[in-house]
Formats: structure tokens, C-alpha cells, sequence
């Protein structure tokens, strides 16, 4: 919401300053507002959407019910405990209308085994201690309730070959961790799509991705994994070449029903 709030006084050429004296206020609370460091009210952020000419209402709703979310999520019982980009995924998904994922080397985290996301954590440089590692491998499967809980949303995971074949864990480890995307892929709300080694016209090798679907489209979050850390990108000239992205790779991945008997052949090699 800060964010969205900054890019409409940007693009309406006004400054904090201008936009404070629109409202009446010190200029410190706008740029608080914007930083995420203050909230803001019904009333006075349909004003500034007013004075920013905005008139898509759809999106105003969806900054108001951003604004004025009181409900506390299952994640702030980790605030302090975990870094701040792991509670902004979970509020993330929270909110999410949809999420699609593309996976090259992991299997995506919401359709990870406790087993296999414990792997994935024991495996990080430098090492984490007994009680960080207990605590991500927990507020992982936490986060499985987007796709597993009583409100499911819509959820597609494209996952490469590799990702499927490479042991993060034991054989046992692997064997489960196969055999619980195919337990969820016979929902009616996930999709799981396979690209195979040997398929044609794939050049996306590195384009792991997480497309999270916001209330409205201008509000959507690609979330991507950098070395200095979880990179949210929120612009829509980004947006629209991750939906592309998505596509492609889509478009060259088996279908629903060829990918579950793929993933069956690989559990039955194990």
C-alpha cells in the first residue's frame, strides 16, 4: 500500500510536501505513510487518491481494505524471531487471489515435505543453529495453508526435471516428497506441470519464480530469490514480462496429466 500510494503522488508530479498540504498535515507523516512506517485512514487515503487523479475504484477499494486490515496472521508470532522477508511472504500469500510458481532446482515451498523444506534449511551457508532451522522448517508448513487449508486459493507450480531428481535429502526423503505433489496435485485448485530434460524449446533454466496474484492486477508481487536476499518486484513493466515469462515456460511443460505420470515414473526409479 505505501508503495502504490508513493508511485500515485509520483506520477500526479507532486511532492510530500504538496501532497501534506492537501491533506493538512506535516510532510513527515506522508513520507512515513510511504515508508510503511505509519498507517492511514479510510477517509484520508481516498482524499490523497482524489487529489492524485486516480479514478480506478477497483484499485482504491483494494488499498482500503489494505489500510484498514486489523487482523492479526498466524505469522507475527515469528515477528523477531525470523527476518522480515519471511513474514512479508506469508502476509503475501495471505492475500494472494492466485499464486504460480516456477521451480528449477527446489520444489516449490508450499509443496514441500517437513522433511524436505528441513533439508533445504540444513543445506544453507552459513549454518543455521537447531532452533533457526526448526523455526523455518515450521513457518514453512505454516505457509502450506494457502493450498491445504479450508479457503485454498488457485495454485500452478511448473517444476523442472531437476528439481524432482535431485536428492535435497535421503531416497526416503525424495520418495515422499514425490509422492505428496502428486497427493496434491488431485485437488481440484492445483495444477502441477513437469518439464522434462529431454523437452524441446526450454530456455528458461534460470527463471525461478513465484507470481503472486493481488487483490487487482496492479497490485500483483513477483517474488524472486537474489543473493542479498527476497526480491519483491512490484512494477508493472516487470510484471508483464514475468507474465509472459510465465507463459513460455508453460507452453513448453507437459500437461496435468502427462506431468502426474511423469512424477510417478520418477518415484517408481527411486
Amino acid at each position: 500500500m505505501a508503495t502504490e500510494l508513493r508511485r500515485l503522488r509520483e506520477a500526479a508530479g507532486l511532492n510530500s510536501r504538496q501532497a501534506a498540504a492537501l491533506l493538512g498535515v506535516n510532510p513527515a507523516q506522508i513520507t512515513h505513510i510511504e515508508s510503511a512506517l505509519a498507517g492511514v485512514s479510510e477517509e484520508r487515503l481516498r482524499r490523497l487518491a482524489s487529489h492524485y487523479a486516480c479514478t480506478d475504484d477497483e484499485f482504491i477499494d483494494a488499498l482500503v481494505a489494505m489500510a484498514t486490515d486489523r487482523t492479526r496472521g498466524w505469522w507475527e508470532e515469528y515477528r523477531g524471531l525470523l527476518p522480515t522477508a519471511f513474514l512479508d511472504l506469508s502476509e503475501l500469500d495471505h492475500h494472494a487471489s492466485f499464486r504460480r510458481d516456477v521451480a528449477i532446482l527446489h520444489v516449490p515451498g508450499v509443496l514441500q515435505t517437513e522433511d524436505y523444506a528441513h533439508a533445504v534449511f540444513s543445506s544453507r551457508v552459513p549454518e543455521l543453529t537447531r532452533e533457526e532451522l526448526e523455526l523455518r522448517t515450521r513457518h514453512r508448513m505454516a505457509r502450506q495453508v494457502i493450498i491445504d487449508g479450508p479457503s485454498p486459493i488457485s495454485y500452478e507450480a511448473v517444476i523442472h526435471e531437476a528439481a524432482l531428481r535431485i536428492r535435497v535429502g535421503d531416497r526416503a526423503a525424495s520418495l515422499a516428497q514425490l509422492s505428496r505433489i502428486l497427493e496434491l496435485a488431485e485437488a481440484d485448485h492445483v495444477t502441477v506441470r513437469a518439464i522434462p530434460f529431454d523437452m524441446d524449446g526450454f530456455s528458461q533454466a534460470g527463471s525461478t519464480m513465484t507470481y503472486v496474484g493481488g487483490p487487482v492486477p496492479k497490485l500483483d508481487t513477483v517474488v524472486r530469490d537474489a543473493p542479498h536476499g527476497t526480491a519483491f518486484v512490484d512494477a508493472e513493466a516487470q510484471l508483464s514480462a514475468f507474465r509472459t515469462l510465465f507463459r513460455k515456460v508453460e507452453a513448453v511443460s507437459l500437461t496435468p496429466g502427462r506431468s502426474r505420470d511423469f512424477i510417478h515414473r520418477l518415484a517408481k526409479e527411486l
